[in-house]
């Protein structure tokens, strides 16, 4: 069976490269049907466009879960270089957060420091956070808050996401990072095939650290990564790696709980 998963896990990644071209010339079309000029002086022309763009986006997140799901049976550490980790999760929040109002949510970043460099996957973390964030923004209703919180506490570096969402059954949190890996069924098809929680386990043990989940119905949850707060030297990197082939990271990270508007070239009411 581990054998059979193993195979099909390592067939991902190309099936992903495959409909990464497919998606590209798809977007290019649609690009020159619905040019930027005409959606800006056209309202009907750019909703339909930007329900494309936001189909395009949801694509281009599942094919990169594809593509990262080979992690999922590969025990190795990740590739770690010292970065500023306030910096690298300070802009995922800016980012989000200005895009958070157009569900009626308020996303906050808690942290005091001002800089802290460690040693991270810099690539992979920044989509585990994605993935949280996203999955908060699904389950929040209206009205609800988001906090993205980072501190440094006894040799760890605890990065955590909490909601004020619907929050999870009690029963399903022992097996809730496992749905893919042991036969568990995939929520509905808004809500993605279940890979996404397992990829963010994955990432926090590629650091070698853990994910752990907290959560009561109606009282929303908390995802906490808890990662060694260590350096690997060499210098800190700032160059970031571009696994979205140039388009817009975080529109395709929350493709999936962002509302059409997010999408059209003016998304303001």
């Amino acid at each position: 069976m581990e054998q059979d998963e193993n195979r099909l896990a390592s067939l991902f990644p190309d099936v992903a490269t495959q409909l990464r071209v497919a998606l590209s010339n798809l977007h290019l079309a649609a690009a020159q049907l619905a040019p930027a000029e005409a959606r800006e002086n056209d309202p009907a022309l750019d909703q339909k466009a930007a329900l494309l763009d936001q189909s395009y986006y949801r694509l281009l997140r599942l094919v990169n879960s594809l593509s990262s799901a080979a992690w999922l049976t590969d025990s190795a550490p990740l590739p770690l270089q010292d970065r500023d980790i306030v910096a690298l999760v300070s802009e995922i929040c800016e980012k989000a957060g200005d895009l958070a109002p157009l569900l009626g949510l308020e996303l906050r970043f808690v942290c005091a420091m001002e800089r802290h460099v460690c040693a991270v996957a810099a690539t992979a973390l920044e989509q585990a956070v994605y993935q949280l964030l996203s999955n908060a923004f699904k389950f929040t209703p209206p009205g609800g808050t988001v906090t993205v919180e980072l501190q440094v506490k006894n040799g760890l570096v605890l990065l955590s996401v909490a909601d004020t969402g619907e929050g999870i059954p009690e029963e399903r949190l022992p097996t809730l990072f496992d749905r893919y890996l042991h036969g568990g069924q995939p929520d509905a098809l808004s809500h993605g095939l279940g890979l996404g929680l397992p990829l963010c386990r994955r990432v926090a043990e590629g650091h070698g650290g853990t994910l752990m989940a907290e959560s009561r119905v109606g009282e929303g949850s908390r995802f906490t990564l808890s990662l060694p707060d260590k350096q690997v030297g060499g210098g800190v990197s700032d160059i970031p790696f571009d696994y979205t082939g140039g388009f817009n990271r975080t529109l395709m990270n929350l493709a999936d709980a962002l509302p059409v508007r997010a999408f059209m070239r003016n998304n303001q009411d």
